[in-house]
């Protein structure tokens, strides 16, 4: 399947003094995609989508957005953007605040009432900002980003404050996006909003981009859970039945990687060596697992490298 390519960064990197907050990321965003970007905090998400948006001027290497360099005019207009909360005159209604910045981009007001809707905020858009509650801040920040029919919107914690009916609009919302082919790049700490509505995701750790690839691929098959007494007995059975390094233990539960269709096989053999044998169940491994296998080891990497280098 091809791909039409909406940002492309080569070994970008800032630093700031003798801190790297981004250090040679090279990420791939495809048109009509969900990217979530993840990373614990300070592993340099925002610095890097700020560089994607004009707004930081990267210390070295390239970005590429809608095939112009990144901030380029002529990008500018047709990316929407979200970022570390909204900003907006607290004593402006909602609807005068988007309005500003549609006269301002040369936006009809069409637009305005269009991106109000679009986010269910039509029957407080005359509220002065100031009252709004954090929720709906967020929410007329999503809309003043959905402004002008953009071609890429990013957005950092969008459901930020959000209840969880507010939660599941804004999720539905974002993949209607997409389905339109429109491109989104999301930032979120919350692993099943991601893993429930990107295509994509980038994890960034320490600066970093450790892996990029689609949300299956990074979760992997699924393992045999296993749950039994005595755990020892079990252990040494399955690791017979397996090989060696493909059990390991997870509190009172054994997980194997072992195909699922040799689960009876399984099952046999331990009730044969005296295992009484109480769960035997395929789990797959969720998003928030990889998550912190990936950022843990790329955060003990960084610490061995500095360890070696001091």
């Amino acid at each position: 399947m091809t791909h039409t390519t909406v940002v492309l960064t080569d070994r970008l990197t800032k630093r700031y003094g003798d801190r790297l907050a981004a250090d040679g990321v090279s990420m791939t965003v495809h048109r009509g995609e969900v990217y979530g970007f993840l990373g614990p905090n300070g592993a340099g998400k925002t610095t890097t989508l700020r560089m994607l948006l004009g707004l930081v001027r990267p210390t070295s290497g390239d970005a590429t957005v809608l095939g112009r360099p990144a901030g380029h005019p002529a990008v500018s207009g047709r990316v929407g953007a979200l970022i570390e909360g909204p900003g907006f005159f607290p004593y402006l209604s909602g609807r005068d605040n988007l309005a500003t910045l549609a006269r301002y981009r040369g936006l009809p007001d069409a637009e305005v009432d269009a991106a109000l809707d679009r986010v269910d905020l039509s029957a407080r858009a005359g509220d002065r900002f100031r009252q709004y509650s954090l929720g709906m801040k967020q929410r007329l920040g999503v809309a003043a980003a959905l402004m002008g029919d953009p071609a890429l919107i990013v957005l950092d914690e969008p459901t930020n404050g959000l209840d969880p009916a507010g939660m599941a609009d804004m999720r539905r919302l974002i993949r209607a996006l997409a389905d339109e082919g429109r491109t989104v790049i999301l930032s979120s700490h919350l692993m099943a909003e991601v893993e429930e509505i990107c295509d994509r995701v980038g994890v960034i750790s320490d600066g970093r981009l450790v892996r990029e690839a689609p949300v299956e691929v990074l979760r992997g098959a699924s393992v045999l859970e296993v749950v039994g007494t005595p755990t020892a007995r079990l252990l040494e059975v399955a690791s017979r039945l397996t090989g060696e390094g493909t059990v390991r233990l997870d509190g009172d539960r054994a997980l194997l990687d072992l195909d699922e269709a040799r689960a009876p096989e399984l099952a046999r053999a331990l009730v044969q060596a005296g295992v009484d044998l109480h769960r035997l169940a395929p789990r797959t491994r969720s998003l928030e697992d990889v998550f912190f296998e990936m950022t843990g080891a790329a955060a003990a990497a960084s610490r061995d490298t500095l360890e070696v280098t001091a």
